[in-house]
């Protein structure tokens, strides 16, 4: 069964929710919390590798800071089905002011995380702890803002609108990276390893009260509140998706474990593999991957605006392609040690591939599922492939960089997981375009949240 989820009027009439609105709201909250998110990720390999698990072995090191790092993608999914009930019984807006705050909190508390000299075996304890609350939030998030945006718009502007999460996640990189590569520059290593690295941490806390500022002065879409005042959004959404709804659940796994792995190549294991493998300078890779965000927050608009003319699936096989299609190109352009190379490799695989397979994610990922329980769906869904693929992936990639003295099985991983992706986008239904009801034309208004449509 699918759903037609608009009321008949429209959902930008209410005060204070118009789709220009929703949007913004959407997208600085995601700038900050993917700040906060990946502060954690450029870290990893350049600070707590070594000041909270130190070793005699840098190898090692790594490997258990990304090891901590994997454990907010585990927590992903239970912050995704517990925010993605909450956001389908409560509402998007209440769920959304409350991940973003537990994301801020817990990374001012990785700022102020003592060292492994200072307090021993706490550092890391206290490291993970925090990490796994930052997953928990992170998991209503994307989907949370996604939804909402999309839900504000018009059918025919869905991808475009549902777009600026996505859009305001590689904003929120940028700055995360590009303020670890200002400090890396312009202190020591003693002084960024002693003080400098936590600043970037500790900045969260005026994000947090410019972003909740921002989603307070919005309201939840009118679809929404159309389908909770009449009953279709169901008591138990979770169980109901699991019951009804699988086919669109494991559409969104498959689509976005392409993603995901192909988007912690270039986020996360590139940095590692610059500085470490290839021995480079460690202001390199978070400049690349801070400049080629920036290039795919303005990509993303793009590509969903091109799935509003041409479909959501086109666009995301296209992604897919691309994505398998750079691998191994990815790495021969590392290899050659130049630094404009290198950025420019970077910019590419972020901007391109990467881009087309997130940027119609907010307007697809929810158009698969109805308004019983989209929320919880969209999240646990997506947080489920994120925690089982994407955390460990950057784990898995330095392992296997350390046994085989190659990049070649992560290029053939991002390989695989591609066409893992162009597989679950080719068996499903594309939903750009409304089911037409019998009788009336394409530009008759849509029905009430309450109808269903064979």
């Amino acid at each position: 069964m699918s759903q037609v989820n608009s009321p008949t009027k429209s959902a930008s009439s209410s005060k204070g929710s118009s789709p220009a609105r929703v949007a913004l709201a959407a997208l600085i909250g995601s700038v900050v919390e993917y700040y906060d998110y990946f502060l954690y990720a450029t870290a990893a390999p350049l600070v707590f590798s070594k000041i909270m698990f130190p070793s005699h072995d840098p190898f090692v090191g790594t490997l258990l800071a990304f090891a901590t790092f994997a454990t907010g993608y585990f927590a992903r999914p239970f912050g995704g089905i517990f925010f993605g009930i909450l956001g389908d019984k409560l509402g998007r807006k209440r769920v959304l002011t409350i991940t973003i705050f537990v994301m801020g909190l817990s990374t001012i508390g990785i700022g102020l995380t003592p060292s492994y000299s200072s307090v021993g075996i706490l550092a890391p304890i206290l490291l993970v702890l925090f990490r796994i609350v930052q997953g928990a939030a992170a998991g209503g998030e994307f989907s949370g803002a996604s939804i909402l945006s999309m839900e504000s718009a018009p059918r025919e502007r869905r991808g475009f609108q549902g777009a600026w999460p996505a859009s305001g996640v590689f904003i929120g990189i940028a700055l995360a990276s590009g303020l670890f590569a200002l400090f890396v520059s312009l202190l020591s290593p003693d002084q960024f390893l002693s003080w400098g690295w936590r600043i970037p941490f500790l900045l969260s806390a005026v994000a947090i009260v410019v972003a909740v500022i921002v989603r307070s002065k919005i309201e939840d879409s009118a679809i929404y509140r159309e389908a909770k005042e009449t009953g279709v959004v169901s008591k138990t959404p979770f169980r109901h998706i699991l019951k009804h709804e699988k086919k669109a659940a494991l559409t969104v796994i498959g689509g976005q474990v392409a993603q995901q792995i192909n988007s912690y190549v270039y986020l996360t294991f590139a940095t590692t593999y610059i500085a470490g493998t290839l021995n480079l300078s460690g202001s390199i890779g978070p400049l690349g991957v801070g400049i080629g965000c920036v290039a795919t927050a303005a990509t993303v608009p793009l590509f969903g605006w091109l799935s509003d003319r041409y479909g959501r699936k086109p666009i995301l096989l296209f992604g897919a392609a691309s994505g398998a299609a750079f691998a191994f190109p990815f790495f021969m352009l590392l290899n050659t040690r130049v630094n404009a190379v290198i950025v420019i490799a970077l910019i590419i695989g972020l901007s391109v591939g990467n881009a087309a397979l997130i940027a119609p994610q907010g307007a697809y990922f929810s158009e698969l599922f109805t308004m019983r329980g989209r929320f919880a769906g969209f999240s646990a869904s997506r947080e489920i492939a994120s925690s089982l693929f994407g955390g460990p992936f950057p784990l898995i990639a330095v392992a296997l960089v350390g046994v085989t003295g190659s990049y070649w099985p992560v290029a053939a991983i991002a390989i695989f997981v591609c066409g893992v992706g162009a597989l679950a986008f080719s068996l499903s239904p594309d939903t750009y375009r409304p089911r037409q009801l019998p009788g009336t034309a394409n530009s008759a208004p849509e029905p009430s949240a309450k109808v269903e449509i064979p």
